[in-house]
């Protein structure tokens, strides 16, 4: 994304909550909150934090595999992300 194009994009949307949701959109692996938080480059708290907002507004859900959560975007999620990723591409 040019400079412009992801600084337009910011007006419009918080960065990092939106580039997690179209990075496990587009993801081929599973995510979890530290993987996550090394591509977005954010920190692990904030990243935690942001995850739970998005839980409560049923984005996304957690799915515990042993010590590990794997983060997974419901059918609303999936829109949302979409819908960004289509924003993000247009401008």
């Amino acid at each position: 994304m040019a400079a412009k194009n992801k600084k337009i994009f910011g007006v419009f949307f918080r960065e990092k909550p939106a580039m997690m949701l179209v990075t496990l959109l587009n993801s081929q692996t599973e995510q979890y909150a530290s993987s996550l938080a090394k591509i977005v480059d954010c920190t692990y708290s904030h990243i935690v934090k942001i995850l739970n907002e998005m839980h409560k507004a049923d984005l996304i859900t957690f799915q515990k595999e042993g010590r590990l959560k794997v983060l997974k975007l419901t059918k609303k999620g999936e829109e949302v992300a979409k819908n960004i990723d289509r924003i993000r591409a247009t401008l």
